[in-house]
């Protein structure tokens, strides 16, 4: 049997729905002030995280291997996953240069985005859907050509976080990709 496929999970967008309207919470979601890495000064303000409790439980029900990828790092195993329901999950970590001009990943493809090539190296050929606000078709044409096994890269709204027709694709994925897996 198989290992199951992945499912990389980014936070702000997909959990955190940080560009619906500052005045209007999506329903269901809590709103959180954190301090993570970067936040630390007395004068900030700190950050406001909106997170849905049910999500956590909702995501372990899906048929997959579940990997935060997210550039909240092993910080969301501090503090996102308690507020959704999620335990602590393994993370992909970013070269150190990943977000720069001089990046490798940014000098192959400036139009892709700078997640990209460390997500196709982490899955090594193991089927993963990917959950982002952040990627194109470039990304999709990308992961296509470089990556030797199933993918999804499923784009989330940062306007209303996972919704049910989200949970609903990966579902889908999912059971798509196990009937291929039993076909064969």
């Amino acid at each position: 049997m198989n290992a199951r496929p992945l499912l990389l999970i980014d936070v702000d967008g997909p959990l955190n729905p940080y560009a619906a309207p500052p005045h209007r919470r999506p329903e269901g979601y809590q709103t959180h002030r954190m301090r993570p890495t970067g936040w630390e000064q007395p004068w900030q303000k700190p950050l406001r995280v909106w997170l849905n409790p049910t999500h956590g439980a909702a995501l372990q029900a899906l048929p997959f291997d579940l990997v935060w990828c997210t550039t909240w790092a092993h910080e969301a195993n501090e503090w996102i996953a308690p507020h959704t329901g999620l335990p602590e999950l393994p993370v992909i970590t970013w070269p150190e240069d990943a977000r720069t001009p001089t990046s490798p990943y940014w000098k192959s493809d400036p139009t892709v985005f700078w997640k990209t090539a460390t997500v196709v190296k982490y899955a090594a050929g193991r089927p993963f859907a990917w959950i982002d606000d952040d990627f194109t078709d470039l990304d999709r044409e990308y992961v296509g050509a470089h990556h030797d096994g199933p993918a999804l890269l499923h784009w989330v709204s940062p306007r209303t976080g996972l919704t049910q027709p989200d949970f609903d694709t990966l579902t889908a994925w999912a059971a798509e990709l196990d009937s291929t897996e039993t076909a064969r």
